[in-house]
């Protein structure tokens, strides 16, 4: 009975310990995910059964404190919203970083892979592929790391997930992967008709500019790039102008390009390596077009 009128009840008076822990109990039965707040040792129990347990930093005993997941240090209900929020905004962050790494390191080993089984000229020297993951990589990641909250984070319905790895995830870092690492290919095609140092070189700059504006590509997956809801971040466009500029300069400074066994593009060269480089952008904004589209074909459902 009460897990079938629980959603009906709105007030409780004169419950036990074990009456709260039955009531948490018949909201999470529900399908809910559960909140408890509490300050005494009587809520205890229910604070260690529910979802997220909340005490009161202040009033609160020490047994409620240590029951609890998450302790108001004001007191204040309204900093519950709060801390969810940052929760979901830090999660977010921890995922698109994820994503971000493995879609980069897919391209990387899907464009040595082709090229091996191909019995191609490797398109990537060794230097090549260290730079890569120690500036376009590493930069960015951090940057996506501070991401702001999406405007909605609030609004989407709570979830619990025993892995970050779920199956849309999976599906976006392979996809992102390959996209990644046929748009390298494709450079390295393209170069190699000149000579393999300029396949190589074309090669190097659509996989490092790639990952650079693919960064962007992951702050949500179904807002647009050029949407509000997501927001600014000083801190990703700062790594993504350092890690440009850092790139450029193994381009164009001689003794760093011979290092890197680099030579000069032509200007036609570039705007292919330019058109390459943007197509990341198109891709995932017409899959973020059709993944909106069945969101909301889901939600009116």
């Amino acid at each position: 009975d009460l897990a079938r009128d629980v959603d009906k009840i709105s007030v409780y008076a004169r419950i036990s310990p074990e009456h709260k822990v039955r009531i948490v109990n018949a909201w999470r039965n529900n399908g809910h995910i559960v909140a408890m707040t509490g300050d005494g040792v009587n809520d205890a129990p229910a604070l260690k059964n529910a979802d997220i347990g909340a005490a009161m930093g202040i009033v609160g005993t020490e047994v409620a404190k240590e029951a609890a997941d998450l302790i108001l240090t004001d007191d204040n209900f309204a900093t519950i919203v709060s801390a969810v929020g940052e929760g979901r905004r830090i999660y977010d962050n921890i995922l698109k970083t994820i994503q971000f790494l493995l879609s980069c390191n897919v391209g990387e080993i899907i464009t040595l892979f082709v090229a091996t089984m191909l019995n191609w000229d490797s398109p990537l020297l060794p230097v090549h592929i260290l730079w890569v993951n120690l500036v376009t990589d590493s930069l960015p990641a951090l940057g996506l790391g501070v991401d702001p909250p999406v405007a909605n984070i609030m609004e989407r319905k709570a979830k619990v997930t025993k892995s970050v790895f779920t199956k849309p995830m999976v599906a976006e870092i392979v996809y992102q992967g390959i996209m990644i690492g046929g748009l390298t290919l494709a450079g390295f095609i393209y170069g190699k008709q000149y000579s393999i140092e300029v396949g190589r070189t074309m090669a190097f700059c659509v996989l490092a500019f790639s990952q650079l504006v693919h960064a962007y590509n992951v702050r949500s997956d179904a807002d647009s790039l050029f949407s509000r809801a997501i927001g600014k971040n000083i801190y990703l466009l700062g790594a993504v102008a350092a890690s440009a500029v850092l790139m450029f300069g193994v381009l164009l400074i001689p003794p760093l390009e011979s290092i890197f066994e680099l030579v000069d593009l032509t200007m036609q060269q570039w705007g292919v390596v330019a058109i390459l480089c943007a197509t990341p952008v198109v891709i995932v904004e017409i899959v973020k077009f059709f993944t909106r589209i069945y969101l909301r074909n889901h939600k009116e459902a």
